[in-house]
């Protein structure tokens, strides 16, 4: 069914939206998947916090015109599904590479961080990156790393001391035993 002007605009509108606050796209070949997969992939978009939408390439263009998924023009081509991490820059990857698991009718074309446009084959390292609170945790460890380091530095000096007094100790007691018998 052919868009009006007026819907056009809308959806280009609505894509330009999400897209500002994407931190990461993903392009993928939806041909092949019946109209229940795609449900199934729609509510695990869903879930996932993802934008999930299959949109008419020249509308893409236009909305990611001036962005920097202004890259993932040269990809477009043939029915394109376009997915938008909006919380998490690996989220919209991990979702299509689960997805493609099941299903191999859907294809991964392109990937889009931070304005660099990547291969398809370059999915399993996107959907590898840390979520939130694991990198969270990641930096936590490693910030707090050096202040550990110095706290087990510094308690090793009297450590050492109480070894040493402990040693001395454990020699005069058997030169004692020693003599005694």
């Amino acid at each position: 069914m052919a868009l009006r002007l007026e819907q056009k605009q809308q959806v280009v509108e609505e894509v330009r939206t999400a897209v500002q606050q994407a931190q990461a796209a993903v392009l993928a070949d939806y041909r092949g998947l019946t109209a229940g997969e795609m449900t199934l992939l729609r509510a695990e978009a869903r879930n996932r916090g993802v934008y999930l939408r299959v949109v008419r390439n020249s509308l893409v263009r236009r909305a990611v015109a001036g962005s920097e998924l202004q890259c993932l023009n040269d990809a477009l081509a043939g029915p394109t599904l376009l997915a938008l991490s909006q919380d998490e820059p690996g989220s919209a990857a991990r979702l299509l590479k689960d997805f493609a698991e099941d299903h191999a009718a859907l294809e991964v074309k392109a990937l889009s961080i931070g304005g660099a446009l990547l291969e398809a084959d370059a999915l399993d390292r996107v959907a590898a990156l840390p979520r939130r609170d694991e990198a969270l945790g990641l930096l936590l460890a490693v910030m707090q790393a050096p202040i550990a380091k110095l706290a087990r530095t510094l308690n090793e000096v009297p450590a050492k001391l109480v070894r040493t007094l402990a040693a001395v100790r454990d020699a005069k007691g058997d030169e004692r035993e020693a003599q005694e018998t």
